[in-house]
């Protein structure tokens, strides 16, 4: 499995380097969170009815489509849905892979303008990469259904990049993103990212490992001075040009004694992403505390250590039993139905004095197998899948995955995969 994920995410990269390799066109990158309507900013864009979904790691690999704006042509790459650029998965890798090697005019990031601090993490992180980015505020329309306004203007200002209020289902805004796009990637317009500067440990380790790093030649100096200080080197294994291997990464982390703390300190800079978002959206969003404060009391319950998986079984076995309990019934009904089908073909294949080991492979086979799959089958799928639904839709699956996110990470996994073993 390893080998052919590899391989996969190898072809992939191959992909979009090629394109970017045209002089005709101008290569834009789209990149953002699962769930924050990104597939369908891609659809709008380009015209191609990509499937669009709310499950995170829908996007596989990578998708591609075209589109022209005021006689330029354009390429629009639709990457991997990722929460960060410290991968956890292949397709986050080529995500994090086609990011740091600049291969484009300029990088949109889709974000949820619900909930709008979950996505910043990702945008300060490609910030420290290039400057050519976009902030697609995305589902704005669903922000206004829940009384959530944003100082659109003020919050540009903040982060000295330029941003765009969409809502992609309804082709809101997506004139101005084209034109955002066009400024950038046509018209060269320049904006300088305001990049959260750190603590003076962080800040004074980065001013001794920059240099260094210019002597090399290597690009994005900040971002990979940085992921020395607190990622492991492998993080480097699958760089492009310009940009550190695992064997340099390991030379100077040993170099300037980078070894110890790294957990430490890749907590420490989450931790002031984190609060940098938080009080962003205290700043800038303004929304109905009220109804907000009531969620967040929700939450507060279901996904709290002491309540939050023994809510999440009860709820999940609740569903089991309804979809097997309530199944019974319909399963037995379509069951004596399609038998009785059986019995009048077999008949019918008797009275016509058909072989025995025809009527054996067509009736007692075929006709059985699929009678027996339909009966069984379909009546539990007709009640689980609406119920599973209505819990995705009262958000209530990604609460399960962020239950079980710890407890997978032990087996090397992702918390989002709990959702298909909830399904199995």
């Amino acid at each position: 499995m390893g080998l052919t994920a590899q391989s996969i995410k190898k072809e992939a990269m191959e992909d979009i380097y090629k394109i970017s390799k045209s002089d005709n066109q101008h290569v834009i990158a789209l990149a953002g969170n699962p769930n924050t309507g990104k597939s369908t900013v891609f659809n709008y864009l380009t015209g191609l009815k990509q499937h669009t979904g709310n499950w995170p790691g829908k996007t596989v690999v990578t998708a591609r489509g075209e589109y022209q704006y005021n006689n330029e042509d354009y390429i629009m790459v639709d990457l991997p849905g990722s929460y960060s650029l410290f991968t956890s998965s292949k397709d986050e890798e080529v995500a994090r892979d086609f990011t740091c090697s600049g291969n484009y005019d300029a990088i949109v990031v889709v974000a949820d303008a619900t909930c709008l601090e979950r996505n910043l993490n990702l945008v300060f992180q490609i910030m420290e990469l290039s400057p050519k980015v976009i902030l697609c505020i995305n589902l704005i329309d669903e922000a206004r259904n829940k009384n959530i306004s944003l100082k659109k203007d003020d919050l540009e200002k903040e982060l000295g990049i330029p941003i765009v209020l969409t809502a992609a289902r309804s082709g809101e805004g997506m004139e101005d993103l084209k034109r955002v796009i066009e400024d950038i990637a046509v018209n060269n317009i320049e904006y300088k990212p305001n990049i959260i500067r750190y603590d003076n440990e962080i800040e004074n380790k980065l001013e001794e490992i920059i240099p260094v790093l210019k002597e090399m030649n290597i690009s994005n100096l900040r971002w990979n001075g940085l992921r020395l200080i607190d990622s492991e080197p492998c993080i480097f294994s699958s760089q492009s040009d310009k940009h550190l291997t695992k064997n340099q990464a390991d030379e100077l982390i040993n170099k300037f004694n980078l070894n110890e703390n790294k957990y430490i300190i890749r907590e420490k800079i989450s931790e002031i992403n984190y609060n940098y978002a938080n009080n962003l959206k205290q700043k800038y969003v303004i929304e109905d505390y009220k109804k907000n404060n009531r969620d967040k009391k929700i939450d507060d319950i279901i996904t709290s250590k002491r309540f939050g998986i023994p809510i999440m079984l009860g709820l999940l076995g609740l569903i089991f039993w309804i979809t097997i309990q309530g199944a019974n019934i319909p399963s037995q009904i379509i069951s004596n139905i399609l038998f009785k089908i059986q019995d009048y073909l077999s008949g019918l294949f008797i009275e016509l004095r058909v072989p025995e080991f025809i009527r054996g492979i067509f009736i007692d086979g075929m006709y059985r197998t699929l009678a027996w799959v339909v009966s069984v089958m379909l009546p539990p799928m007709a009640i689980f899948f609406p119920l599973f639904t209505l819990l995705e839709d009262l958000g209530y699956l990604p609460r399960v995955a962020f239950n079980l996110d710890h407890l997978f990470k032990k087996a090397c996994a992702h918390g989002k995969q709990s959702l298909s073993m909830c399904m199995g």
